[in-house]
């Protein structure tokens, strides 16, 4: 059974720093591209950022040179460093796991339970 457990998120001031994790089962990891999506209140659920297992990484333009995403392999996990964190950061974050296209939502194969990040001012 495919699993994707999330982990850090939490509370933070504007400008502060938050770091998630999700740990995957190995053969999620190595054979999926890996991402991260949001869902702020009301709105639709968004791509935020994709690592693939050959090194490439993308970002969406709203979190384009705040965010990192990054994989440490000898644990099967990802991560995604926030910095400068703004309140229109604040949703529920889900990593995700995609054949492919791990930046659209309709082709993510396996989520995980989600995690919340709330940024106040």
């Amino acid at each position: 059974q495919v699993q994707l457990v999330e982990s850090g998120g939490g509370s933070v001031q504007a400008g502060g720093s938050l770091r998630l994790s999700c740990a995957a089962s190995r053969y999620t990891y190595s054979s999926y591209c890996m991402g991260w999506f949001r869902q702020a209140p009301g709105k639709e659920r968004e791509w935020v950022a994709s690592s693939y297992g050959g090194g490439k990484t993308y970002y969406a333009d709203s979190v384009k040179g705040r965010f990192t995403i990054s994989r440490d392999n000898a644990k099967n996990t990802l991560y995604l460093q926030m910095n400068s964190l703004q309140l229109e950061d604040t949703a529920m974050y889900y990593c995700a796991a995609a054949s492919a296209r791990c930046y659209i939502v309709s082709d993510v194969r396996y989520w995980g339970q989600g995690t919340q990040v709330t940024v106040s001012s």
